[in-house]
């Protein structure tokens, strides 16, 4: 069993910002490959399904960005995942934007969501990281992150969500720097 994890802020005026590019990734995840209607539980929007054989859980957290973790832990408690069989996907600043980086384990870098899922089931879990880039204007990075994506960005993050979920089956297998080159090259 998997779990797909995507972060975000559960408020209609936060669905298109950039710290809630977990969520489209979730979604499109669930159209592609068809998962069940998402019902709020664990705290989440769950749905279920199969890829490539496998079965697979995808949730959204509703317990906003900075408690992550509490919706998480719940859930893999229950179908008694484990943490090394869940794939958080979320912005990162440190990374240009549209790019995608992967990586198992290790440093939250400061992402409050990362921070909150690590304090409740450790670090043992794949990240796919998202690139939203640092602001360029002079804003604070907590405005940066809850600002919208503009029209340009859309476009891209469109191109970037479709990328993911036609590689999917890479991700599936763990082989995160494949993944990584793969959706990086398309």
């Amino acid at each position: 069993m998997l779990l797909f994890v995507g972060l975000g802020n559960p408020t209609p005026n936060s669905e298109n910002n950039r710290h809630n590019i977990g969520f489209k990734i979730i979604d499109a995840i669930n159209q592609k490959f068809g998962l069940s209607k998402q019902k709020p539980k664990f705290k989440g929007l769950l749905t279920t399904g199969t890829i490539d054989g496998k079965k697979v859980y995808a949730i959204k957290p509703l317990t906003f960005m900075n408690n992550s973790g509490i919706c998480i832990r719940e859930l893999i408690e229950y179908f008694k995942i484990e943490a090394e069989n869940v794939i958080v996907f979320h912005d990162d600043l440190d990374i240009d934007f549209g790019k995608i980086k992967t990586k198992f384990g290790g440093s939250s870098a400061g992402h409050n969501g990362i921070e909150s899922i690590d304090k409740f089931i450790g670090k043992e879990y794949s990240r796919v990281r998202i690139g939203i880039g640092h602001p360029k204007e002079d804003i604070e990075v907590s405005d940066h992150v809850l600002q919208d994506f503009n029209d340009d960005e859309k476009e891209e993050i469109s191109s970037i969500t479709e990328s993911i979920t036609d590689s999917i089956s890479i991700l599936i297998d763990k082989k995160l720097d494949l993944f990584s080159s793969t959706v990086n090259n398309k």
